[in-house]
């Protein structure tokens, strides 16, 4: 039996390179869509690194904190009268600032993110750093971020090379102890950890007694977390908030979404890729409707209905749609390692991401075809013939 081919394929490998430059727009409008997207997910991921990796079920923050990198202090204070509370097995206080690090190789001095808190309360949950929190009780020692950028120094390699070494922190000398990974983000480019005693010594100008950034609160096994959190915002005062885990990674992902432009740059990325492909593709699909309008109004004078009609478009459009969406999804791989490795953030593709460019693409070329179809039927072979 002979295979029949489809009349949407035939229409389109008629005209090779009309086909291509629509392959090529849809490839491009493709790959700009999955950058963006792997911007914003990368700006969403890497910004709640720290409050994935702490050990805790509920968190202190000032009334005036905004995000990690706009923060407040308030006093520890209330962290320990959450201590009295049904349910609070322990609090840990943490200190966050930034310092200037010294890179021991070619003297630049770089901003680094650094969190202290005390050893013996085991916060991080990082196999890493757990291993090695006795060595961050010794005066001035540190914990460097193995993900952090280039401009620091080659940090790991010359820690396995020669173990232990130091360096200079806000002009004071330290001792590198240890290696851990957190990676970069939109506000931090590498992070320090030390101990809560080492943070105080760093910082001379901040022996402002008791005030922290964060609280950490561990609950008892079994206890209510709900309960617990409704005690807690009746009995404290209201210059502290206190969030679940959950909430705090919300209201942090908040902050880069809705207060700054970066997340919404992404977005409108993500929009415009999206309508660069749908006006290519309807130029493509429109152009190819006018040239073979009079074989169309044939098709109608022997008995095909409309509705044949414009499924031969819509089929036109879906292929274009596959055709270009899996020389996109391979470049926009080869570009998710290219910008991981040159900004060490973490992009990486994912299956629902895939799926949901699919979808759009998809999407993009029907919307095309549902405006290049308003000619076709208003098709009369009458006035063709």
């Amino acid at each position: 039996m002979r295979r029949r081919i489809p009349l949407a394929w035939l229409q389109l490998s008629r005209e090779k390179a009309r086909m291509l430059v629509a392959i090529a727009g849809i490839t491009f409008a493709d790959v700009l869509m999955f950058l963006q997207l792997g911007f914003r997910s990368a700006l969403f991921e890497g910004a709640v690194e720290i409050q994935t990796s702490l050990k805790g079920d509920v968190f202190l923050i000032s009334d005036r904190y905004r995000s990690l990198i706009s923060r407040d202090k308030f006093t520890e204070r209330r962290l320990y009268q959450a201590l009295g509370y049904t349910g609070v097995r322990a609090v840990i206080p943490i200190y966050l600032d930034y310092v200037q690090w010294k890179n021991p190789v070619n003297k630049q001095i770089w901003n680094m993110f650094i969190i202290g808190f005390n050893p013996d309360g085991n916060v991080m949950m990082l196999p890493s750093v757990e291993a090695n929190l006795d060595k961050l009780k010794f005066p001035d020692t540190v914990m460097f971020d193995k993900g952090a950028r280039k401009e620091f120094g080659p940090i790991p390699q010359m820690f396995q090379q020669t173990g232990p070494f130091k360096t200079e922190i806000e002009n004071r000398e330290v001792e590198v102890v240890g290696l851990f990974e957190l990676g970069t983000s939109f506000g931090v480019n590498g992070h320090l950890i030390t101990s809560d005693l080492n943070f105080l010594r760093l910082f001379g100008r901040r022996r402002e007694k008791g005030l922290i950034e964060l609280g950490v609160i561990q609950l008892e096994p079994g206890a209510n977390l709900a309960q617990v959190m409704k005690n807690l915002k009746a009995g404290l005062p209201d210059d502290v908030r206190v969030l679940s885990k959950q909430e705090f990674i919300e209201r942090e992902q908040g902050f880069w979404n809705a207060s700054t432009p970066v997340g919404y740059v992404f977005d409108l990325g993500a929009v415009i890729g999206f309508i660069v492909g749908a006006v290519i593709v309807y130029q493509i699909l429109y152009s190819d409707v006018s040239d073979h309008l009079s074989e169309y109004a044939t098709l109608k004078a022997i008995g095909f209905d409309n509705n044949y009609l414009l499924s031969v478009v819509f089929q036109e459009a879906l292929i274009l749609a596959a055709m270009g969406f899996l020389p996109g999804l391979v470049l926009s791989l080869g570009f998710y390692q290219i910008t991981r490795q040159a900004t060490l953030l973490p992009m990486a593709m994912t299956i629902g991401r895939a799926a949901f460019v699919l979808a759009l693409t998809a999407t993009m070329c029907c919307v095309s075809a549902t405006f290049s179809i308003r000619k076709l039927q208003t098709a009369d072979p009458s006035d063709i013939f």
